[in-house]
Formats: C-alpha cells, structure tokens, sequence
C-alpha cells in the first residue's frame, strides 16, 4: 500500500495524524477536499470529515478535525464489542 501524501498544513497534517492514530482511514478526495477522514465505523452511518486543502484558517480548521474525531460515537460502541 503507497504512503499517502503529506498535507501541505503542518497543522491540519498533525490533525490527520492524530486521527489516523485514533484508528480513522484517511482517502484522497477529488474536488475541494483534499482528503476524507472515515472514523473506524466504515459502515454505512459512520462518520466522515472533509479535509480541506486550503481552509480560510488552518489552525481553526485543525482544531475542527480534533473535536470533531474527539465527538465521534462510534468509538465507544466499537471499543465496547
């Protein structure tokens, strides 16, 4: 499997790898996002984050991802099985 590529953001590169280490998938994205986060769920019904590839604001839309991840209900159902 290739490596996936960096994200130009160190900020929002730290936030996908704080999501990656939490057990979510990252996946290129064609479009506006540069990738989408899929939380460990990947079933129908899970969550899923745009990662954007020039946000307004770095530093908020990192902080953004991390709460969001943070808030996911699936990782407590999961754990829990």
């Amino acid at each position: 499997m290739a490596a996936r590529p960096r994200h130009p953001s160190k900020e929002i590169e730290a936030a996908v790898r704080y999501a990656e280490a939490k057990g979510w998938l990252c996946m290129p994205a064609r479009g506006h996002a540069w990738a989408r986060l899929y939380c460990p769920h990947r079933e129908r019904g899970g969550c899923v984050i745009g990662v954007w590839s020039t946000p307004r604001s770095r530093e908020d839309h990192a902080k953004d991802l991390r709460r969001y991840i943070d808030r996911c209900p699936h990782v407590e159902k999961d754990a829990e099985v």
